[in-house]
């Protein structure tokens, strides 16, 4: 009997080992987002620099707070209207010991030949393989006939290994020096962004409590 129980024990084990190991998916639209949860620690990932070197992201928060932004691209004005607005901030948050990191499916050299049209101080990063948009649960599968209008912009949509097109629902996530999450924001509506007073006002809180 006790044998029998230590059997069921270590095959639970192994059982909650491979359930936690396992990656979030994409989601099938922008609505049926899963993005984490407050109190969580963030993925692993490693994402590059416009230059196309290589960067932990754990490495890089566990230098100060951070600010994390997914974006869609240099190419979204809806992004670069975000930029411009919490430019505005900008020096508060740093102020405050913040750090901002703008996270986009766009390859180094698009973030380079495209870059944010904001004069704000951020640090972009690459997300080309979707490990991050994917692990942080704010990726979606983009329709055809969305990928195809884009494509009419001259805007080639980053895809996954099935050659299906993803982007991230725009978000925004504080995450503190442990790397565990303490504030997201995430809207499947694009054209819908998080206030620079808002992001202000949290982080003036959090600032205080992570302190």
């Amino acid at each position: 009997m006790r044998f029998a129980f230590k059997l069921l024990c270590i095959a639970l084990f192994f059982t909650l080992q491979s359930t936690s190991a396992l990656s979030k998916t994409i989601a099938t639209e922008a609505g049926a987002v899963t993005p984490l949860l407050n109190g969580v620690q963030i993925p692993a990932v490693t994402l590059h620099y416009p230059d196309g070197s290589p960067v932990s992201l754990a490495a890089l928060t566990m230098q100060k707070p951070t600010i994390i932004m997914f974006y869609r691209g240099g190419w979204c004005p809806y992004c670069n209207q975000q930029f411009a607005e919490l430019g505005r901030v900008e020096k508060d948050l740093i102020a405050l010991g913040y750090q901002i990191l703008a996270v986009s499916p766009q390859t180094p050299d698009a973030l380079q030949s495209q870059a944010l049209d904001t004069e704000m101080m951020v640090t972009q990063l690459s997300d080309v393989d979707l490990s991050a948009i994917r692990e942080f649960g704010v990726g979606f599968y983009v329709d055809n006939t969305t990928a195809e209008r884009y494509k009419t912009y001259n805007i080639d949509l980053t895809k996954d290994e099935t050659g299906t097109p993803v982007l991230p629902a725009p978000a925004v996530f504080i995450v503190d020096k442990k790397g565990l999450v303490q504030f997201s924001y995430v809207n499947p509506d694009f054209k819908v962004r998080p206030s620079a007073a808002l992001i202000k006002t949290v982080a003036t809180v959090l600032a205080g409590e992570m302190d």
